[in-house]
């Protein structure tokens, strides 16, 4: 058993709910999905491994996975909720193409260090922060 199907286990448990087979299989599946996929996307590819599942349960689910930190919601700003692994994850920020919507992680320390600079000259606690740089990927460069 994976770390996070043990956390997921612990928080379903937690909160009096059934680790049901269509959540392990969801688990399963999205934590063998690459970057970052909407419930939409994960859902058809669970329907090809069991087409009993339904979205709703797909979204329920991914809700679970958010509140037990294994997933984090994000949006990139082309009106759908992604969702990507959040369990034991480095800090990353994002590049967003706003053509072809590709997304690309990446993570620099120069930009953290300038960050927790502005927050210290502004004495203010941060708690979270995102970086979302939106553009033209170097294929829609050309």
């Amino acid at each position: 058993m994976s770390k996070e199907s043990e956390v997921f286990r612990r928080y379903i448990e937690r909160n009096n709910l059934k680790m049901t087979k269509q959540r392990e299989l969801i688990l399963e599946t999205f934590l063998f999905s690459r970057g970052h996929v909407s419930a939409e996307e994960l859902y058809q590819t669970l329907i090809e491994k069991d087409p009993a599942i339904g979205l709703a349960t797909v979204y329920r689910t991914l809700s679970l996975l958010c509140d037990a930190g294994l997933a984090q919601q994000r949006h990139f700003g082309d009106g759908q909720t992604r969702y990507e692994h959040d369990f034991e994850q480095g800090h990353h920020d994002h590049l967003i193409c706003v053509n072809c919507g590709k997304i690309q992680e990446f993570f620099h320390p120069h930009i953290e260090t300038l960050l927790e600079q502005v927050v210290a000259d502004h004495n203010f606690t941060i708690q979270n922060h995102r970086v979302e740089l939106y553009g033209l990927c170097p294929d829609c460069q050309k």
